[in-house]
């Protein structure tokens, strides 16, 4: 049976940096058949009436870690084991969706609990938004997130595994998409959380990464890095990476290689600014809140300097990092705000571009694409706040079916 609704709306944002007014959408089974003013339908049409009301494209969150809790202490993680961790990731998914996201990617999950977490979404076994896993990270021995620093060896709570040569990253990619990863994640530089090291050394080296581009180009999928000092994120330019993740250090050198090769920025802003905002009073270890404290001004700059240089940028919130929570992702497009980017840019960031760089055919409202939208109470092109408060998201739709309504 085919299910047809016909969508009035007083405001529609487009996706792509456009406003309608008083426009109808329709949808047929999981698309959108048309967008327009007065649609010829039948009477059998299911009619919904958003006049006083915005809708726009779900949200799109490009970086998170949907198994992580924001706990400040990741040595909890260790405690949980496989079947706690995969109940927190479906709770915290039912939470992302609510908040009107209707899509993500996840950048890491121990034990790959992100991979099984997806298909139980895909196959309406919970509810949570459309998925697109990376897997476990590839790193080096002694590098961003490797549990040698200082963390149980045996126990995989990070999300990451390391490779210490080409043949190895290579070996680790190809292990990755058999295991049904939809991404690629490599970190080219140490980390903020990360215990000894810095987050602004070289991480994997520029050959360790093309070798595992390579193996995901082969599948036609994309690359991510983890990317925060300035000889890391040139690294993985030169070696093909799809997006720079992070970009604390972006000279004007990686600014134009990024646009030459169209690299998008994912640059997660609320990470650093919830780390900063809680700091060691609330349990965030001291290594972590200093080298926050120490990027917080580079990274504002680069956002800045990248959003004026034409460089994509997509909307990521890295939530799972201490008291950065699943559900409030929509926090993030206040700060790229706060950080120079008109309400309307922080818009498309968070639904077309971010779609680009997942490969979705969704993140705009036009037809043919996939009917992820949501009705929001307010004006976010005038002001994104009225996103950060779910009760004023009213409905969520994820491919022509409703699943929350307020």
């Amino acid at each position: 049976m085919i299910v047809t609704l016909l969508i009035q709306a007083g405001r529609l944002i487009d996706g792509r940096g456009k406003i309608l007014r008083d426009v109808e959408i329709l949808v047929e089974e999981d698309r959108i058949k048309a967008v327009g003013s007065e649609i010829q339908v039948g009477d059998d049409v299911e009619r919904l009436d958003f006049s006083d009301q915005t809708v726009m494209p779900g949200l799109i969150d490009a970086h998170l870690h949907i198994t992580s809790t924001g706990d400040p202490d990741p040595l909890k993680r260790v405690q949980r084991g496989v079947p706690y961790t995969a109940l927190v990731g479906a709770a915290q998914a039912k939470r992302t969706l609510e908040a009107g996201v209707t899509a993500v990617r996840d950048a890491g999950a121990p034990f790959n609990t992100a991979l099984d977490l997806r298909r139980a979404i895909q196959e309406g076994l919970l509810p949570g938004p459309r998925m697109i896993v990376s897997g476990q990270g590839l790193s080096i021995t002694g590098g961003h997130g490797d549990p040698a620093n200082g963390w149980p060896r045996e126990v995989d709570f990070l999300g990451r595994r390391p490779v210490d040569s080409p043949d190895e990253a290579r070996r680790a990619a190809r292990q990755e998409l058999a295991y049904g990863a939809d991404c690629i994640k490599m970190s080219a530089t140490g980390g903020v959380m990360s215990m000894g090291t810095d987050h602004t050394v070289r991480g994997l080296t520029e050959e360790e990464m093309r070798a595992a581009i390579e193996e995901a180009e082969n599948r036609k999928k994309r690359t991510l890095a983890h990317a925060q000092g300035t000889e890391g994120i040139k690294n993985a330019i030169r070696a093909g990476i799809s997006s720079i993740e992070h970009g604390f250090w972006l000279d004007d050198e990686a600014i134009e290689m990024m646009r030459e090769n169209d690299v998008f920025l994912v640059p997660t802003l609320a990470a650093v600014y919830r780390i900063l905002e809680a700091g060691t009073d609330k349990g965030v270890p001291e290594h972590a809140v200093e080298k926050a404290r120490i990027g917080q001004q580079a990274h504002l700059e680069s956002f800045k300097k990248a959003l004026d240089a034409g460089v994509k940028i997509a909307m990521g919130t890295d939530a799972g990092t201490p008291f950065n929570l699943h559900g409030d992702n929509a926090f993030e497009l206040k700060l790229m705000v706060d950080a120079g980017m008109t309400p309307m840019q922080a818009i498309v960031a968070s639904t077309s571009l971010a779609a680009e760089i997942l490969d979705l055919e969704t993140g705009a409202i036009e037809e043919g694409l996939l009917a992820d939208l949501i009705v929001v109470d307010g004006d976010p092109s005038e002001d994104v706040d009225c996103l950060c408060n779910r009760d004023n998201i009213k409905l969520v739709m994820l491919g022509g079916e409703t699943k929350i309504r307020r």
